[in-house]
């Protein structure tokens, strides 16, 4: 049986479109076709006579119902398919599936040219129908230009938004709006402040410059966060804090959780210098909930899943699971917590305690006994006239 085979066509949204002689005979031996609704009505007159189309709409499962009594689809796609675009999604979803690829200009290659910006290393991201995670680690990162494709919920003007909530206003945005449309194409460079009360056509993307560089500084001054209740020792200090995060481990892991985070010091540390992680972090208190979001913001940490309430209770099957953990709090039911965390923990992962008694670590290493595991690394800390903290690390 012969494998099924698209073309995937990549184009802009000139309404005047032009193909090379290779492309028009594609579609003039075509007989299924398929785009979404705003392909269709661009290239509908150079179709055959007879041609049938199917939208690309969600679910997409519905349309790949549709291919599979074909043996040859002509697929018509924004740009270039392989930029972030729809023949990614045939590779992945018929992977046995023969593709040609004719690509066109992606979106945010046009409006570098349209603004003659030298685009080489640009960092790309993509928030059509993605979450914030890439786009939020290209800031923390601070990358010096940063291309971003959007959908009609995350906006221009909603992403210049999340910008200066988290401090991050030093970038200037150029929007580019129906790019290749020669009747509605529009191309703005604004201030952060004036793209928050913009309005944008769409489709459109935008390419973030860095007008001047922000670092973050290695170690988070304690005096700087707000605290619960103004109360000094219910932060984890920043020399604890940097050892802590070293004994986790954290350059080659994808998945933290900060159990315990009160102020939230140790996961805004760790988002800092580890933007890659997905960081999930959990505080009974109801006062944490104002704490994080604030110190968050002050730091610019954003993209911490953070949850309140009772760790034992929450419902973690949604979270993903960790490859590190570390317990900053425990409301004296270490044992329980040991026992929930062993049940989800990945292969190789690590767990850190920082005990501030002997209690304390004897309770630690019965419960790390308890679920078959062991210590494998003790540090015993001492900051000014602060109690000793022994950092406990179990694998």
């Amino acid at each position: 049986m012969s494998r099924q085979h698209f073309t995937v066509i990549g184009m802009t949204d000139d309404r005047s479109v032009w193909f090379p002689p290779e492309v028009r005979a594609v579609i003039a031996s075509g007989r299924v076709f398929s785009g979404g609704k705003r392909h269709h009505e661009i290239v509908a007159p150079l179709l055959p006579e007879g041609a049938a189309w199917i939208d690309i709409t969600v679910p997409l499962e519905a349309v790949f119902d549709q291919y599979a009594g074909h043996a040859e689809v002509v697929v018509f796609a924004s740009g270039d398919p392989l930029f972030f675009g729809f023949a990614n999604t045939l590779r992945r979803e018929l992977p046995d599936a023969e593709i040609t690829v004719f690509p066109s200009f992606n979106s945010l290659q046009l409006l570098a040219h349209r603004i003659l910006l030298p685009y080489a290393d640009m960092r790309t991201v993509s928030l059509t129908g993605r979450p914030w995670e890439a786009f939020d680690e290209a800031l923390i990162r601070g990358e010096r230009l940063i291309g971003v494709l959007t959908d009609r919920q995350k906006t221009p003007a909603l992403i210049a938004r999340r910008m200066l909530e988290y401090g991050y206003d030093n970038y200037r945005i150029t929007v580019g709006e129906c790019l290749g449309n020669r009747d509605t194409e529009r191309v703005r460079t604004l201030s952060l402040a004036e793209a928050t009360a913009a309005e944008f056509a769409f489709p459109n993307c935008l390419i973030l410059a860095q007008t001047v560089a922000k670092v973050h500084p290695f170690g988070l001054p304690e005096q700087d966060f707000a605290l619960l209740d103004g109360r000094v020792n219910m932060i984890t200090k920043m020399p604890i804090r940097l050892l802590t995060l070293s004994q986790l481990d954290l350059a080659g892991r994808r998945s933290f959780w900060d159990i315990g985070f009160c102020t939230g010091s140790v996961s805004i540390e760790a988002r800092l210098r580890f933007p890659q992680l997905q960081l999930t972090a959990f505080e009974i208190r109801e006062a944490g909930r104002e704490l994080m979001a604030q110190n968050a913001r002050k730091f610019g940490a954003p993209g911490i899943d953070f949850h309140i309430g009772d760790f034992l209770e929450a419902d973690l099957s949604a979270l993903p699971a960790p490859d590190a953990v570390f317990i900053g709090g425990h409301g004296g039911r270490l044992g329980d917590f040991l026992q929930r965390i062993d049940g989800v923990l990945l292969p190789g992962g690590r767990i850190v305690f920082n005990a501030v008694s002997e209690q304390s670590q004897a309770l630690f290493r019965a419960a790390v006994a308890a679920v078959g595991r062991r210590i494998t690394n003790e540090m015993h800390v001492s900051v000014d006239s602060f109690n000793p903290i022994n950092i406990m690390t179990a694998e």
